[in-house]
């Protein structure tokens, strides 16, 4: 279940990420603040990645 919610967190962070990163260097994709989507990727990828680093799944039996 951690892992499923890390990976959720590392993709959507990954895409917050390059939405913002093309909006403050490019054309802005999206109606949001490129800084805001930029600021929420980082954290979201961080804490994703962390996740996966660090948390591990116990099988329930």
């Amino acid at each position: 279940m951690i892992r499923i919610l890390a990976l959720i967190l590392t993709i959507g962070g990954m895409i917050a990420l390059i939405l913002g990163v093309l909006g403050l260097f490019g054309n802005n994709l999206v109606a949001l603040s490129p800084w805001a989507l930029t600021i929420l990727g980082i954290v979201f990828f961080i804490a994703g990645v962390s996740m996966l680093k660090y948390r591990k799944d116990v099988p329930v039996e």
